[in-house]
């Protein structure tokens, strides 16, 4: 019946094209806006439109804020000479589980991946690389996951940042090697932190 409906293939398309969803997946979900109440389907719409609007980069750690600054940097109390590089923002927000970390964050937006056609240039390294050069920062701790591409990248930002004078260290992993860091349990994640190593 799907494919005679237009705009319901459309809709399970778009549903689609976001990460992780398979095409079952996106059919149930636009039949459940179908199931919606008008108003609830037009705030639905609203709430996705207000998000690209006022969601943005901060300027200094690149993680995703509403706000002038992220709440990680504008925080007076966090250790500002402290950075724990990451892959993505879904990282930040599961290393904030843990309770433990008082440092602040710089987010990748990706992994080097020649492969996949991503190279350093397309991720967050200069922004880094100018936060390091101010002079403020003391440890970077490099969080990226333990796969191939993760490692790599490690290496390049280890190269890159040690002429700088900083501390580089790498987490020491509790997870098994292909695994994703926002998936990881507070307490694998909190071990990985104290068991940091010299990179």
């Amino acid at each position: 019946m799907a494919e005679y409906l237009e705009s319901l293939r459309v809709l399970a398309e778009k549903f689609g094209q976001l990460e992780g969803v398979g095409k079952k997946t996106a059919m149930r979900m636009a039949y459940s806006v179908l199931e919606l109440e008008p108003e609830e389907a037009a705030d639905f719409a609203q709430a996705i439109v207000n998000a690209k609007e006022k969601i943005h980069l901060c300027p200094i750690c690149q993680n995703l804020t509403d706000r002038e600054l992220c709440p990680i940097c504008a925080d007076s109390e966090r250790d500002h000479a402290t950075v724990c590089v990451v892959t993505d923002p879904r990282t930040v927000m599961a290393m904030e589980k843990v309770r433990e970390y008082r440092g602040t964050y710089h987010v990748l937006h990706g992994l080097i991946s020649p492969m996949n056609g991503i190279t350093p240039d397309q991720l967050k390294i200069k922004e880094l690389l100018t936060r390091v050069g101010e002079g403020e920062i003391e440890e970077v701790i490099v969080a990226t996951n333990p796969t191939v591409e993760g490692e790599a990248t490690a290496m390049y930002l280890s190269r890159l940042l040690r002429p700088l004078g900083v501390r580089v260290t790498r987490l020491a992993y509790g997870v098994p090697v292909g695994a994703d860091l926002e998936y990881a349990d507070e307490i694998t994640l909190f071990r990985a932190l104290e068991g940091r190593r010299e990179v």
